[in-house]
Protein backbone atom coordinates (compact mmCIF):
# COMPACT_ATOMS: atom_id res chain seq x y z
CA UNK A 1 0.00 0.00 0.00
CA UNK A 2 0.91 3.73 -0.34
CA UNK A 3 1.82 5.10 3.12
CA UNK A 4 3.62 8.32 4.26
CA UNK A 5 6.37 7.06 5.99
CA UNK A 6 9.39 8.86 7.98
CA UNK A 7 12.75 7.34 9.60
CA UNK A 8 13.92 10.39 11.52
CA UNK A 9 12.15 12.98 13.88
CA UNK A 10 12.03 15.57 11.75
CA UNK A 11 13.67 14.13 8.64
CA UNK A 12 12.42 13.71 5.12
CA UNK A 13 8.10 12.70 4.87
CA UNK A 14 7.96 10.95 1.87
CA UNK A 15 4.97 8.76 0.30
CA UNK A 16 6.43 5.02 -0.02
CA UNK A 17 5.14 1.64 -0.88
CA UNK A 18 4.97 -0.74 2.40
CA UNK A 19 3.20 -3.59 3.68
CA UNK A 20 -0.27 -3.84 4.04
CA UNK A 21 -1.42 -4.20 7.81
CA UNK A 22 -2.82 -7.44 8.94
CA UNK A 23 -5.67 -7.22 11.92
CA UNK A 24 -4.97 -8.15 15.41
CA UNK A 25 -6.95 -11.15 16.82
CA UNK A 26 -8.95 -8.09 18.75
CA UNK A 27 -8.79 -5.59 15.73
CA UNK A 28 -9.70 -4.82 12.26
CA UNK A 29 -8.23 -2.93 8.71
CA UNK A 30 -9.88 -0.20 7.89
CA UNK A 31 -9.49 0.80 4.18
CA UNK A 32 -8.90 4.63 4.32
CA UNK A 33 -11.50 6.88 2.82
CA UNK A 34 -9.93 10.58 4.85
CA UNK A 35 -7.51 10.98 7.32
CA UNK A 36 -7.54 14.54 8.65
CA UNK A 37 -3.95 16.06 9.20
CA UNK A 38 -3.63 17.70 12.36
CA UNK A 39 -0.90 19.31 14.54
CA UNK A 40 -0.25 16.48 16.85
CA UNK A 41 0.71 14.66 13.68
CA UNK A 42 3.22 17.49 13.58
CA UNK A 43 4.29 16.69 17.16
CA UNK A 44 4.76 13.02 16.29
CA UNK A 45 6.54 13.66 13.49
CA UNK A 46 9.32 16.05 15.45
CA UNK A 47 9.65 13.42 18.17
CA UNK A 48 7.68 15.01 20.99
CA UNK A 49 6.03 11.91 21.52
CA UNK A 50 7.50 8.99 23.80
CA UNK A 51 5.31 6.31 22.44
CA UNK A 52 6.20 6.92 18.57
CA UNK A 53 9.13 4.67 17.00
CA UNK A 54 10.80 4.67 14.17
CA UNK A 55 9.91 4.55 11.00
CA UNK A 56 6.80 5.79 11.84
CA UNK A 57 3.38 6.36 9.43
CA UNK A 58 1.31 9.25 11.02
CA UNK A 59 -2.37 9.95 10.84
CA UNK A 60 -4.84 9.81 13.58
CA UNK A 61 -8.04 11.39 12.38
CA UNK A 62 -9.55 8.96 10.09
CA UNK A 63 -12.63 7.00 8.68
CA UNK A 64 -13.14 4.28 6.53
CA UNK A 65 -14.50 1.07 5.46
CA UNK A 66 -13.78 -2.00 7.78
CA UNK A 67 -12.27 -4.39 4.78
CA UNK A 68 -10.78 -7.29 7.23
CA UNK A 69 -11.60 -8.67 10.81
CA UNK A 70 -9.44 -10.24 13.61
CA UNK A 71 -10.62 -13.71 15.14
CA UNK A 72 -12.27 -12.21 18.30
CA UNK A 73 -14.18 -9.42 16.84
CA UNK A 74 -18.00 -9.91 17.27
CA UNK A 75 -19.64 -6.44 17.14
CA UNK A 76 -17.72 -5.08 13.77
CA UNK A 77 -17.75 -7.03 10.09
CA UNK A 78 -16.33 -6.24 6.49
CA UNK A 79 -18.02 -3.38 4.78
CA UNK A 80 -18.87 -1.32 7.98
CA UNK A 81 -18.54 2.23 7.67
CA UNK A 82 -16.70 3.64 10.87
CA UNK A 83 -14.16 5.86 13.16
CA UNK A 84 -12.23 5.46 16.12
CA UNK A 85 -11.23 8.27 18.54
CA UNK A 86 -7.57 8.84 18.52
CA UNK A 87 -7.33 7.20 21.99
CA UNK A 88 -8.58 3.72 22.38
CA UNK A 89 -8.68 1.52 25.58
CA UNK A 90 -7.65 -1.71 26.37
CA UNK A 91 -11.20 -2.46 27.70
CA UNK A 92 -9.21 -4.50 30.95
CA UNK A 93 -7.97 -1.81 32.99
CA UNK A 94 -9.18 0.11 35.64
CA UNK A 95 -9.85 3.36 33.53
CA UNK A 96 -11.49 1.62 30.73
CA UNK A 97 -13.92 -0.42 33.63
CA UNK A 98 -15.26 3.21 34.73
CA UNK A 99 -15.60 3.82 30.88
CA UNK A 100 -12.87 6.49 31.23
CA UNK A 101 -11.05 5.23 27.74
CA UNK A 102 -9.48 8.23 26.86
CA UNK A 103 -7.10 7.75 29.71
CA UNK A 104 -6.65 4.17 29.18
CA UNK A 105 -3.74 3.52 31.14
CA UNK A 106 -2.37 1.00 28.41
CA UNK A 107 -4.40 2.74 25.22
CA UNK A 108 -3.89 2.23 21.50
CA UNK A 109 -3.34 5.17 19.47
CA UNK A 110 -3.14 4.83 15.64
CA UNK A 111 -0.38 7.64 14.33
CA UNK A 112 1.34 7.08 18.10
CA UNK A 113 1.82 4.11 19.47
CA UNK A 114 1.04 1.85 16.34
CA UNK A 115 1.42 3.36 12.32
CA UNK A 116 -1.64 5.49 11.60
CA UNK A 117 -3.86 6.70 8.76
CA UNK A 118 -1.71 8.71 6.16
CA UNK A 119 -2.34 5.47 4.10
CA UNK A 120 -4.41 3.22 1.93
CA UNK A 121 -5.21 1.21 4.89
CA UNK A 122 -4.60 1.14 8.79
CA UNK A 123 -4.71 -1.03 11.76
CA UNK A 124 -6.76 -0.98 14.68
CA UNK A 125 -7.05 -2.60 17.89
CA UNK A 126 -9.68 -3.25 20.28
CA UNK A 127 -12.26 -2.91 17.65
CA UNK A 128 -15.13 -3.78 19.69
CA UNK A 129 -15.16 -1.20 22.69
CA UNK A 130 -13.54 1.78 20.32
CA UNK A 131 -14.72 1.62 16.71
CA UNK A 132 -17.99 3.63 15.65
CA UNK A 133 -20.18 2.81 13.55
CA UNK A 134 -20.71 6.13 10.92
CA UNK A 135 -24.58 7.06 9.65
CA UNK A 136 -24.70 6.94 6.29
CA UNK A 137 -25.80 10.74 5.77
CA UNK A 138 -22.04 11.60 7.71
CA UNK A 139 -19.55 11.40 4.77
CA UNK A 140 -15.87 10.33 5.33
CA UNK A 141 -14.33 13.80 5.02
CA UNK A 142 -16.52 15.03 7.65
CA UNK A 143 -16.04 11.62 10.22
CA UNK A 144 -12.32 12.20 9.88
CA UNK A 145 -12.45 16.01 10.92
CA UNK A 146 -14.14 14.51 13.91
CA UNK A 147 -11.85 11.93 15.07
CA UNK A 148 -9.33 14.36 17.23
CA UNK A 149 -10.07 18.31 17.05
CA UNK A 150 -13.83 17.95 17.36
CA UNK A 151 -14.62 15.35 19.38
CA UNK A 152 -11.58 15.77 21.40
CA UNK A 153 -13.72 19.67 21.64
CA UNK A 154 -16.93 18.51 22.45
CA UNK A 155 -15.53 16.32 25.51
CA UNK A 156 -14.00 19.43 26.93
CA UNK A 157 -16.94 21.81 26.78
CA UNK A 158 -19.89 19.06 27.43
CA UNK A 159 -18.14 16.67 29.94
CA UNK A 160 -15.09 18.39 31.61
CA UNK A 161 -16.30 22.13 31.54
CA UNK A 162 -20.17 21.58 31.86
CA UNK A 163 -20.30 24.23 29.84
CA UNK A 164 -24.33 25.50 30.57
CA UNK A 165 -26.12 28.32 28.37
CA UNK A 166 -25.52 31.64 29.37
CA UNK A 167 -22.21 31.11 30.44
CA UNK A 168 -19.63 33.29 28.70
CA UNK A 169 -16.60 30.92 27.35
CA UNK A 170 -13.25 31.93 26.11
CA UNK A 171 -11.64 29.89 23.69
CA UNK A 172 -8.07 30.84 23.10
CA UNK A 173 -6.50 29.64 19.75
CA UNK A 174 -8.22 29.35 16.85
CA UNK A 175 -7.40 26.11 15.26
CA UNK A 176 -8.86 23.11 14.44
CA UNK A 177 -9.69 22.91 18.24
CA UNK A 178 -10.78 26.18 19.19
CA UNK A 179 -13.05 26.91 16.29
CA UNK A 180 -14.98 22.95 17.22
CA UNK A 181 -14.93 24.06 20.46
CA UNK A 182 -16.53 28.08 19.52
CA UNK A 183 -18.69 25.88 17.13
CA UNK A 184 -20.03 23.19 20.07
CA UNK A 185 -20.03 26.04 23.00
CA UNK A 186 -22.53 28.22 21.04
CA UNK A 187 -24.52 24.86 20.24
CA UNK A 188 -24.75 24.78 24.39
CA UNK A 189 -26.15 28.01 24.53
CA UNK A 190 -23.06 29.40 25.93
CA UNK A 191 -21.96 33.10 24.88
CA UNK A 192 -18.48 32.74 23.60
CA UNK A 193 -15.19 34.88 22.97
CA UNK A 194 -12.61 33.87 20.59
CA UNK A 195 -9.06 34.87 21.21
CA UNK A 196 -5.93 34.53 18.54
CA UNK A 197 -3.24 36.59 16.82
CA UNK A 198 -5.00 36.20 13.07
CA UNK A 199 -7.87 38.47 12.29
CA UNK A 200 -9.11 36.26 9.58
CA UNK A 201 -9.59 33.61 12.27
CA UNK A 202 -11.65 36.04 14.19
CA UNK A 203 -13.87 36.24 11.39
CA UNK A 204 -14.14 32.49 10.66
CA UNK A 205 -14.94 32.56 14.41
CA UNK A 206 -17.66 35.02 14.58
CA UNK A 207 -19.19 33.04 11.29
CA UNK A 208 -19.15 29.83 13.80
CA UNK A 209 -20.58 31.27 16.42
CA UNK A 210 -18.74 33.51 18.49
CA UNK A 211 -20.20 36.47 19.61
CA UNK A 212 -16.99 38.51 20.49
CA UNK A 213 -13.02 38.35 18.91
CA UNK A 214 -10.10 39.25 20.61
CA UNK A 215 -7.26 40.34 18.46
CA UNK A 216 -4.01 38.63 20.57
CA UNK A 217 -2.19 41.71 20.59
CA UNK A 218 -4.90 43.28 22.91
CA UNK A 219 -4.44 42.87 26.67
CA UNK A 220 -6.30 39.84 27.05
CA UNK A 221 -7.18 39.72 30.52
CA UNK A 222 -8.56 43.06 30.57
CA UNK A 223 -10.54 42.96 27.58
CA UNK A 224 -12.42 39.67 28.62
CA UNK A 225 -13.31 40.97 32.10
CA UNK A 226 -15.19 43.78 30.19
CA UNK A 227 -16.69 41.66 27.58
CA UNK A 228 -18.01 39.71 30.32
CA UNK A 229 -18.49 42.15 33.43
CA UNK A 230 -16.06 39.94 35.33
CA UNK A 231 -14.72 37.47 33.90
CA UNK A 232 -15.21 33.69 31.72
CA UNK A 233 -17.04 31.05 33.54
CA UNK A 234 -15.13 29.02 31.39
CA UNK A 235 -11.94 29.28 29.43
CA UNK A 236 -10.35 27.06 26.92
CA UNK A 237 -6.34 26.91 25.96
CA UNK A 238 -7.09 25.08 22.57
CA UNK A 239 -3.15 25.92 21.44
CA UNK A 240 -0.81 24.84 24.09
CA UNK A 241 1.33 27.51 24.83
CA UNK A 242 2.81 29.23 28.08
CA UNK A 243 0.97 32.43 27.28
CA UNK A 244 -2.16 31.09 25.79
CA UNK A 245 -2.24 28.57 29.25
CA UNK A 246 -1.80 31.67 31.60
CA UNK A 247 -4.26 33.59 30.05
CA UNK A 248 -6.95 31.42 29.75
CA UNK A 249 -6.58 30.75 33.54
CA UNK A 250 -6.42 35.14 34.32
CA UNK A 251 -9.47 35.48 32.44
CA UNK A 252 -11.97 33.81 34.38
CA UNK A 253 -14.42 34.85 36.90
CA UNK A 254 -14.64 33.44 40.33
CA UNK A 255 -14.98 30.00 40.58
CA UNK A 256 -14.90 29.62 36.73
CA UNK A 257 -13.38 26.36 34.94
CA UNK A 258 -10.28 26.31 33.08
CA UNK A 259 -9.76 23.30 30.46
CA UNK A 260 -5.62 22.43 28.90
CA UNK A 261 -6.65 20.89 26.00
CA UNK A 262 -3.87 21.87 23.97
CA UNK A 263 -0.78 20.22 23.84
CA UNK A 264 2.05 21.63 26.55
CA UNK A 265 5.02 20.17 24.51
CA UNK A 266 8.91 21.14 24.20
CA UNK A 267 9.75 24.77 25.52
CA UNK A 268 5.57 24.91 27.21
CA UNK A 269 5.72 22.00 28.71
CA UNK A 270 6.64 23.77 32.08
CA UNK A 271 4.00 26.84 31.55
CA UNK A 272 3.82 29.09 34.57
CA UNK A 273 -0.04 29.33 36.52
CA UNK A 274 -1.01 32.47 38.40
CA UNK A 275 -1.73 29.81 41.72
CA UNK A 276 -3.00 32.63 43.45
CA UNK A 277 -5.67 33.57 41.48
CA UNK A 278 -6.50 29.82 41.22
CA UNK A 279 -6.69 29.89 45.34
CA UNK A 280 -8.24 33.45 45.52
CA UNK A 281 -10.95 32.83 43.35
CA UNK A 282 -11.62 29.27 43.76
CA UNK A 283 -10.55 28.16 40.33
CA UNK A 284 -11.12 24.83 38.96
CA UNK A 285 -8.38 23.45 36.34
CA UNK A 286 -8.26 20.86 34.62
CA UNK A 287 -7.27 19.04 31.56
CA UNK A 288 -9.52 16.99 28.86
CA UNK A 289 -7.80 14.45 26.20
CA UNK A 290 -9.58 12.30 23.61
CA UNK A 291 -13.22 11.20 23.70
CA UNK A 292 -14.36 7.22 24.49
CA UNK A 293 -16.24 5.98 21.82
CA UNK A 294 -19.23 5.60 24.06
CA UNK A 295 -19.53 9.52 24.14
CA UNK A 296 -19.26 9.49 20.11
CA UNK A 297 -23.60 8.91 19.81
CA UNK A 298 -23.98 12.55 21.71
CA UNK A 299 -22.00 14.08 19.64
CA UNK A 300 -23.26 12.58 16.32
CA UNK A 301 -26.71 13.12 17.53
CA UNK A 302 -25.98 17.07 17.50
CA UNK A 303 -24.60 16.42 14.06
CA UNK A 304 -27.30 14.89 12.61
CA UNK A 305 -29.58 17.84 13.95
CA UNK A 306 -27.35 19.69 12.29
CA UNK A 307 -26.55 22.19 15.86
CA UNK A 308 -23.17 21.93 14.65
CA UNK A 309 -22.21 21.41 11.26
CA UNK A 310 -18.33 19.82 11.42
CA UNK A 311 -17.74 19.95 7.80
CA UNK A 312 -17.61 23.91 7.73
CA UNK A 313 -14.42 23.81 9.37
CA UNK A 314 -12.95 21.61 6.26
CA UNK A 315 -11.05 23.70 4.74
CA UNK A 316 -9.42 21.76 1.83
CA UNK A 317 -8.93 18.34 0.66
CA UNK A 318 -5.99 17.15 -0.98
CA UNK A 319 -4.24 13.64 -2.01
CA UNK A 320 -2.03 11.40 -0.47
CA UNK A 321 0.87 12.77 -2.13
CA UNK A 322 0.42 16.32 -1.11
CA UNK A 323 0.40 15.10 2.66
CA UNK A 324 4.41 15.42 3.33
CA UNK A 325 3.80 19.53 2.55
CA UNK A 326 0.78 19.90 4.30
CA UNK A 327 2.44 18.29 7.83
CA UNK A 328 5.63 19.70 7.66
CA UNK A 329 3.62 23.44 7.32
CA UNK A 330 1.90 22.41 10.26
CA UNK A 331 3.43 24.76 12.53
CA UNK A 332 3.01 27.64 10.66
CA UNK A 333 -0.86 28.50 11.25
CA UNK A 334 -1.68 29.32 8.27
CA UNK A 335 -5.48 28.91 6.59
CA UNK A 336 -9.10 28.43 8.79
CA UNK A 337 -9.77 25.15 8.69
CA UNK A 338 -9.13 21.69 8.54
CA UNK A 339 -7.08 20.31 6.10
CA UNK A 340 -8.70 16.12 4.89
CA UNK A 341 -6.84 13.99 3.09
CA UNK A 342 -9.83 11.82 0.92
CA UNK A 343 -7.21 10.83 -2.48
CA UNK A 344 -5.53 7.70 -1.77
CA UNK A 345 -4.91 7.31 -5.55
CA UNK A 346 -2.87 10.07 -6.88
Amino acid sequence: MKAVLFETFGGALNCVDVRDPAPAPGGVVIKVEASGICRSDWHGWMGHDADLRLPHVPGHELAGVVVATGANVTRFKVGDRVTVPFVSGCGRCEQCSKGQQQICATQFQPGFTAWGSFAEFVAVDYADINLVNLPESIDFVTAASLGCRFATSFRAVVDQARVQPGEWVAIHGCGGVGLSAIMIANAMGARVIAVDIDQAKLDFAKRLGAEVGVLANADIKAAILEHTRGGAHVSMDALGSRVTCYNSIACLRPQGRHVQVGLMLGAHADPPVPMGLVIAKELQVMGSHGMQAHRYGAMLDLILMRRVQPQLLVEKTIALSAAPAALAGMDNFRGTGITVINDFVR
